[in-house]
């Protein structure tokens, strides 16, 4: 098993118990593995490949912090069924930290300080973005909540119950605010791709997507738009050595019961 896995930061849902930082690669496993679905304890179990006693210390411990819970399989009430129940914040990276190119001033002066169209804002997201990664911080979760509420503040300002209408109006805002150029492609998913993105086009090739602002704001936007909620993948980004930012928007139907 990893042993440096990064450290995860979780706040709970109890006002009592806050922040809680997680650094056992055993409890991290087990936190990665409930992320996208609940299970059984003895799921947890086969996929961890350690004795039931040492998974029931640590669900136990992972319960107490308030960080997981359970509930009785509805068939077998013998059963547990275990989820997250907190909140994931971020995760921070322990290896040893090394200056990144995007942080120094030369780079900053050259590519943002000298853009005759470049703000003050720009410069200041860029390099708050650049340090955390340089620092090995990665607060993606909370950049995407984050872009959730704006999204979902100014959706009576781009509405419109015309689809495509709504749409130039975000192009028109991400434009007139220096977010960037957005096109939309409308079919089973609404594929939005956006050059010149504000978010990361200056920050450094990490193979992995970093745009979770705008990720945000797009699910924001349209889970009020469709009075539904709404995936938003990002499939294409700067970070990982795409020439432009490509996102999916697929609206989640409710299931009922």
């Amino acid at each position: 098993m990893n042993k440096n896995k990064p450290i995860q930061i979780f706040s709970n849902l109890n006002e009592n118990i806050g922040v809680n930082v997680v650094k056992s690669p055993v409890k991290l496993t087990i936190l990665e593995m409930l992320k996208d679905s609940e299970m059984e304890f003895d799921e947890i179990v086969n996929n961890t490949g350690k004795s039931k006693s040492t998974i029931s210390v640590h669900l136990k411990s992972l319960r107490e912090d308030g960080i997981i819970s359970y509930k009785l399989h509805p068939k077998d009430n013998r059963k547990k069924i275990f989820y997250i129940n907190s909140k994931y914040l971020c995760s921070v990276n322990i290896s040893e930290p090394k200056e990144i190119e995007e942080t120094q001033s030369n780079y900053l002066i050259e590519n943002i300080l000298e853009d005759d169209d470049a703000e003050f804002s720009t410069l200041l997201f860029h390099t708050l973005k650049a340090m955390l990664i340089q620092e090995g911080i990665n607060i993606d979760p909370i950049l995407q909540a984050t872009g959730n509420t704006i999204g979902k503040s100014i959706f009576k300002k781009l509405y419109n119950d015309d689809l495509d209408i709504f749409m130039e109006n975000i192009a028109q805002f991400w434009e007139d605010n220096g977010l960037g150029k957005l096109e939309f492609k409308v079919g089973q998913i609404i594929k939005v791709t956006a050059y010149d993105c504000f978010e990361c086009k200056l920050l450094p090739k990490t193979g992995k997507p970093a745009c979770f602002l705008d990720t945000g704001i797009l699910q924001g936007l349209f889970s009020e738009f469709f009075n539904l909620p709404v995936n938003v993948i990002e499939i294409q980004c700067f970070t990982m050595g795409d020439e432009k930012c490509v996102f999916e928007i697929e609206p989640q139907h409710i299931k009922k019961y």
